[in-house]
């Protein structure tokens, strides 16, 4: 079992989970690469670090975000490990452990529900996905993202006004971050310390800037 074949399943296992968008080993400003990240509906979002030696799980642990969890990234986190290698007494508070054995993966101990993710978790997701989707961008040019997801526009247009068969309308893909919202709260409701930003962003300031995606 090597490191990509673990992400890979661990990919697999955020869709079965329900994560419409998932994202592998992409880097935020925090410096945090996660072996893979899903976001749910109500913008839930689902972290799995993915290790194969009890060395490789002790040095993830002594880094910051891990020191400090709430400038990590995911509302629910997760290890994912060859079978035997950590127990329920290794993982840190609130964390689930996935167990891989002959191909398969087994949920050996739940995540909890608890949502870790604080203010500061959420504008690096938000970093993440800007950084992936600058990526994009880049690899597409001179096409604009915009272009390239109203490619069926231009179908339609070729076609004469209509759907060519087989190809659905935006509105009937699935897509469940259209289909549920999260709900929304004050920043007084529940204010984690912004360590690690600056103090641009530290002082958000404005009634557009006083709240903040919560799922519900």
């Amino acid at each position: 079992m090597t490191h990509a074949q673990l992400v890979s399943k661990a990919v697999e296992w955020l869709r079965r989970y329900g994560c419409g968008i998932i994202l592998s080993e992409q880097a935020c400003v925090s410096g945090e690469v996660p072996d893979a990240i899903g976001w749910k509906g109500a913008c839930r979002s689902v972290v799995v670090e993915c290790k194969l030696s009890r060395a490789d799980f002790l040095a993830d642990r002594a880094k910051p975000f891990r020191q400090n969890p709430e400038l990590g990234l995911g509302c629910e986190r997760w290890y994912l490990t060859p079978a035997g290698l950590l127990s329920a007494d290794d993982l840190p508070r609130y964390w689930g452990l996935l167990e891989s054995r002959a191909g398969k993966l087994r949920v050996a101990v739940k995540a909890s529900r608890y949502n870790q993710r604080t203010p500061t978790g959420v504008l690096y997701e938000m970093n993440l996905l800007l950084a992936s989707l600058r990526r994009v961008e880049v690899r597409i040019e001179p096409r604009t993202i915009t272009e390239f997801l109203k490619w069926k526009n231009r179908m339609v247009e070729y076609n004469g006004g209509s759907y060519p068969a087989g190809l659905l309308r935006a509105e009937q893909e699935n897509n469940p971050h259209l289909n549920t919202f999260p709900r929304l709260i004050s920043r007084t409701d529940r204010l984690k310390p912004l360590a690690g930003l600056s103090s641009e962003h530290r002082n958000l300031s404005g009634d557009d800037s006083k709240r903040v995606f919560q799922e519900g």
